[in-house]
């Protein structure tokens, strides 16, 4: 038909036709990828618990030396593999004409951050694969756009990261949500279509192979209005502080300050080996509550059962702990398990009201601290537990949180980590 059309039109509708291509293709590899990433991510963690059974303090030697060979391997190899995967995402997107040819998403990087994740979470790191896997699935479209010849754009940079958060949670609002919200600066009509496109076809991808399934399965807790207007502001206000709290000390190791911080900076791989023996520690005496990411505590919590209530605060360090490593992980999931946690103790103020409903909120609310993204984070919560009860709790909390945890630390943590990996980053 092109030959009916002048040269320009056709060039054109050549070109549209190019970049819908390589936005499906792109995100059905992407899709196919998250799977595979959650499927080995479990076994992972499944051989680290069956280490312990075999030997329970073996921990206490094998997760700091796995620690530090991450993180001394990653550092001399890898470099733009290290810490979550959104920063680096964010960073290129500044730049994605250089930067599609560069280290931050190219698909090296993307083959360490995947196997570096696994080798933490088979360690007992407290990390995510969500992180990881928005990098990973911004590399794989990115290389398919290039394949194809197609122009690299900041459109096409946040469309694979917002796909790989659909995939990774089985969330498609949430995937675009995240893009508008943290991903994109400038949200444009044109992105706004490619990101829709992308996150629908991996999310497709998803329910033809793992199924229609919801994260932590659907919940239909619901709390009574006098309720509400009481746990709301606890929920928000508790996990405002402590989320700012994860936020301003993780920047902090990013930035030029104490003595003693320049000291540890200056020794990564000691640093990761120590922080590695406080994630052993921390499981040990949570008899392994806080190793991997925390799924299943957090799913038991959610149902209504109880865990220990050191959880939370044990969970938190844990991940603190791993974040600071600088070794490959992501935060979303291990957040939202110390929400959970925060939850659970939020629950003895209100022993009479549905206790998993009061955990959503604790999760909300912490989640909301650290990432400063609210609209993301009641989508994400919506979808995760298909509970359409709770939304205005859900949104008053995490509005709570976010004001809170902007007084804490006024940058938000993506924004300022991703400074690091900007060519003319300059410190705050």
């Amino acid at each position: 038909m092109s030959r009916f059309l002048p040269a320009w039109l056709a060039s054109k509708h050549v070109a549209v036709v190019q970049n819908r291509l390589a936005a499906v293709i792109g995100a059905i590899l992407l899709g196919l990828v998250a799977i595979l990433f959650a499927q080995i991510g479990e076994y992972a963690q499944t051989l680290f618990l069956r280490l312990v059974l075999v030997a329970p303090y073996a921990p206490l030697v094998v997760t700091p030396l796995v620690f530090a060979a991450v993180v001394h391997l990653t550092r001399q190899m890898f470099p733009e593999a290290r810490g979550s995967g959104i920063p680096q995402v964010m960073a290129a997107g500044h730049n994605p004409e250089r930067q599609s040819k560069g280290g931050l998403i190219s698909l090296r990087t993307a083959g360490a951050k995947f196997a570096g994740t696994l080798a933490m979470l088979a360690a007992g790191g407290s990390v995510g694969r969500e992180g990881p896997t928005v990098q990973i699935s911004a590399a794989l479209m990115v290389a398919v756009h290039r394949w194809l010849r197609v122009p690299i754009s900041a459109g096409v940079i946040i469309a694979g990261g917002a796909a790989g958060v659909a995939a990774a949670f089985n969330t498609p609002l949430a995937g675009v949500a995240f893009a508008i919200e943290e991903l994109a600066a400038a949200f444009e009509q044109k992105v706004a279509v490619l990101v829709m496109l992308a996150v629908m076809i991996s999310g497709l991808v998803s329910l033809g192979l793992a199924g229609d399934y919801v994260y932590f399965g659907a919940m239909n807790g619901g709390l009574p209005l006098r309720t509400m207007l009481l746990v709301a502001p606890v929920a928000g206000i508790l996990g405002g502080v402590i989320g700012g709290l994860f936020s301003r000390m993780m920047i902090a190791m990013t930035l030029p300050g104490r003595p003693w911080l320049m000291a540890a900076r200056a020794r990564p791989v000691l640093l990761a080996a120590g922080c590695g023996v406080v994630v052993a520690i921390t499981g040990l005496l949570t008899e392994g509550l806080t190793w991997g990411t925390g799924y299943e505590t957090t799913r038991l919590l959610l149902s209504g059962e109880s865990a220990s209530f050191a959880f939370g605060p044990a969970k938190f360090i844990a991940t603190l702990a791993t974040a600071m490593s600088g070794a490959p992980g992501g935060i979303f999931a291990p957040s939202l398990s110390v929400g959970a946690g925060f939850g659970q103790l939020i629950t003895t103020l209100f022993p009479d009201s549905p206790a998993g409903a009061i955990v959503l909120l604790g999760m909300i609310g912490y989640f909301t601290g650290v990432v400063r993204a609210p609209m993301t984070s009641v989508i994400i919560m919506m979808e995760m537990t298909a509970d359409r009860t709770m939304i205005l709790p859900l949104f008053a909390t995490a509005l709570i949180a976010d004001a809170v945890s902007s007084r804490i630390c006024e940058e938000k943590l993506y924004h300022a980590l991703s400074r690091q990996f900007r060519p003319a980053a300059s410190p705050a």
